[in-house]
C-alpha cells in the first residue's frame, strides 16, 4: 500500500487542483455566461464522446492493465505499446460506421426536444477520436507507474482548456460552431501532450515483437478472447452511466440536461480520490491475480475499498451539509437548484461505484471475467427500465434515482460473484463501522435542520460542517477506521512540526 499511497497522494493533489479549476469553470463561468441549453449541449457532446470511446477502444484500457505484466521486460516490453495504438484505430473505424448508420434513429429520438445536438451530431467523431487516444496514452503511462503527468493533463490541462473555450464563447470570440470545434482542439492537445510524455519515458517501442507472440500463442489467444469479451461487454456496460443524461435530453430537452449536468458535476467530487487510487492499484492487483497471490489481492481490495469509502463518504457529507449554500452562491442557482435531490442520489451512486469498483477490477482480471458481461447487461437493462419508468414521473430526480437503483443492483451481483468465485472480498469490519458513522452524521444533519433551523445559510452551513463533520473525522481517527489514513496524517503532522 506504500507505493499506492505515494503515487495516489500525488495524483490526488493534482486532481484536486483540477477540481479547483473545474469549480471555477462550473460554478462561476458555465452557470453565469452560458444558458442551460448551451451547458446541456456541451454535456451531451462530451457524454456522446465518452460513450463512443468506451466502445471504440475495444476494451484496450482494461487489456493494457491485464496483459502488460505478461509483456513486461527491462527493455521495450516486446512491442506491447504498438498493439495498444493499433487496436483502438480498428475500433474507431468500425464504430464510426455504426455512428453513421445510427444518425437517422438518433435524430428522431433527440430531434424534437434537443434539435441543437442533432445539428452537431458529426462533431462527436473528431471529439471522440482525441478523447480516445488521450485515454489510451494515459493508461499506458499508468502501467509504467507514471500517473502524475497524465493525471495533470486530464484534470488540469483539459479543464483549463475548457475554461478558455467557455470564456472565449462568453466573450463572443467564438460562434456556437467554433465553440464545438474548440472542444475538439482541447482534447487533441491533451492527447498530443500525453503521447510526447509517453515517449519521453524511454521504454516505449512501436515495433511489434512478432517472435514473442509466436512463442506465446496461448497468451495471444487469451488476449483475443478477452478483448472480444470486452467489446460485447462495452456495448452494454459503458452505456448505463450515461443513460440518465440521454433520457433527459430526449424527453425533457437540453436545458434540463444542463441543469442535470451541474448536479452531476457536484456529485462527481465524491469519486475523485478513486481515480488516483485505482490508477496505481489496478496494475498491482492485476499482477497479484496473475501470480495467484490471493492474500495480496484481498489486502489491496480491502484497503482500497475501505479508504475510498471513508474519503468519498466525507466528501459526500461535506457536499450535502452545504448543498443549500452551494446553490445559494451559484450564479442562477435558483434555476439549477431544481436538481438538489438529484445531487444526493447521484453522489450516493458515485460513492458505491468508487468503493466497490476495485471488486469489479478483480473480477475482470480473474479467469471468471465472463461473469461481468452478464452483470453489465443487467446494469444497462435495469437502467433503461428504471429511466423509462421514473424520468417521465419524477424528471431529473427520477433519472438520478434510476442511476442509483441500477448501480445498487449491479454491485450486489458483482460482489456476490467475486466473493463466491475468487474467494476474495473487499469487505472488512472497519468498512461497516465507517458506513455506520457516515449514516449517523446524515441522520443528525436531518434532525439539526428540523429542530435547530437557522435563517442565516452561511452560519447554518458552517456550524453543521464544523460540529458534525469535524466530530465524525475525530471519531474516525480515534477509532482507527483506516490505518493508512492515520499513518498519512501522522506523517504530514510530523513533517510540518
Amino acid at each position: 500500500m506504500g507505493v499506492i499511497a505515494r503515487h495516489s497522494i500525488q495524483g490526488t493533489m493534482v486532481t484536486y487542483i483540477g477540481v479547483a479549476v473545474g469549480f471555477v469553470t462550473t460554478f462561476f463561468v458555465l452557470t453565469r455566461f452560458l444558458t442551460t441549453e448551451e451547458v446541456g449541449l456541451a454535456r451531451t457532446l462530451l457524454d456522446a464522446g465518452t460513450l463512443f470511446i468506451g466502445l471504440a477502444q475495444l476494451g484496450t484500457s482494461s487489456s493494457i492493465i491485464r496483459f502488460f505484466p505478461y509483456f513486461r521486460d527491462n527493455n521495450r516490453h516486446h512491442g506491447f505499446f504498438f498493439w495498444t495504438i493499433i487496436v483502438p484505430i480498428i475500433g474507431f473505424v468500425f464504430f464510426s460506421l455504426v455512428w453513421w448508420a445510427c444518425h437517422a434513429p438518433i435524430a428522431d429520438w433527440l430531434g424534437e426536444k434537443s434539435p441543437r445536438f442533432v445539428d452537431y451530431y458529426w462533431m462527436v467523431l473528431p471529439l471522440a477520436f482525441f478523447m480516445l487516444y488521450q485515454t489510451i496514452f494515459e493508461t499506458n503511462a499508468n502501467v509504467l507507474m507514471r500517473i502524475v503527468v497524465p493525471r495533470a493533463v486530464r484534470e488540469i490541462g483539459v479543464r483549463v482548456g475548457l475554461l478558455a473555450v467557455y470564456l472565449l464563447y462568453a466573450g463572443n470570440w467564438l460562434t456556437i460552431s467554433g465553440f464545438v470545434m474548440a472542444l475538439c482542439v482541447v482534447y487533441a492537445i491533451a492527447a498530443l501532450i500525453n503521447l510526447i510524455y509517453l515517449f519521453s519515458l524511454g521504454s516505449i517501442s512501436l515495433q511489434p515483437d512478432i517472435s514473442f507472440l509466436s512463442n506465446n500463442k496461448p497468451l495471444v489467444k487469451n488476449y483475443l478472447f478477452y478483448t472480444g469479451f470486452l467489446i460485447i461487454s462495452s456495448l452494454t456496460g459503458v452505456l448505463a452511466p450515461l443513460l440518465s443524461s440521454f433520457f433527459i435530453t430526449a424527453q425533457m430537452g437540453l436545458s434540463y440536461t444542463g441543469i442535470f449536468a451541474i448536479a452531476t458535476y457536484i456529485a462527481v467530487m465524491v469519486s475523485i480520490p478513486y481515480r488516483s487510487v485505482i490508477a496505481i492499484a489496478s496494475p498491482q492487483l492485476a499482477a497479484a491475480i496473475k501470480d495467484g497471490d490471493r492474500a495480496q489481492a484481498t489486502l489491496l481490495m480491502r484497503q482500497c475499498s475501505n479508504n475510498l469509502l471513508l474519503i468519498g463518504g466525507f466528501i459526500l457529507l461535506l457536499v450535502w451539509l452545504n448543498i443549500d449554500l452551494i446553490y445559494y452562491i451559484l450564479p442562477n442557482g435558483k434555476e439549477y437548484s431544481q436538481a438538489k435531490e438529484a445531487v444526493l442520489l447521484l453522489a450516493l451512486s458515485q460513492l458505491i461505484s468508487a468503493t466497490f469498483n476495485i471488486a469489479l477490477n478483480t473480477l475482470n482480471f480473474s479467469r471468471y471475467y465472463a461473469f461481468s458481461l452478464l452483470w453489465a447487461a443487467l446494469l444497462t437493462g435495469s437502467a433503461i427500465v428504471f429511466n423509462n419508468i421514473l424520468v417521465p414521473r419524477l424528471g431529473m430526480t427520477g433519472a438520478a434515482l434510476s442511476n442509483l437503483l441500477s448501480v445498487l443492483l449491479y454491485f450486489v451481483c458483482v460482489l456476490t460473484t467475486v466473493c463466491t468465485t475468487t474467494r476474495t472480498s473487499p469487505f472488512s469490519w472497519d468498512q461497516f463501522k465507517g458506513i455506520g458513522l457516515l449514516g449517523a452524521v446524515f441522520v443528525l444533519n436531518m434532525l439539526w435542520l428540523r429542530y435547530i433551523p437557522l435563517s442565516n445559510i452561511w452560519i447554518s452551513s458552517l456550524l453543521r460542517t464544523t460540529i458534525l463533520l469535524g466530530g465524525a473525522a475525530y471519531i474516525a481517527i480515534k477509532a482507527h477506521l483506516s490505518d493508512e489514513i492515520n499513518a498519512l496524517l501522522r506523517s504530514i503532522f510530523i513533517q510540518r512540526h
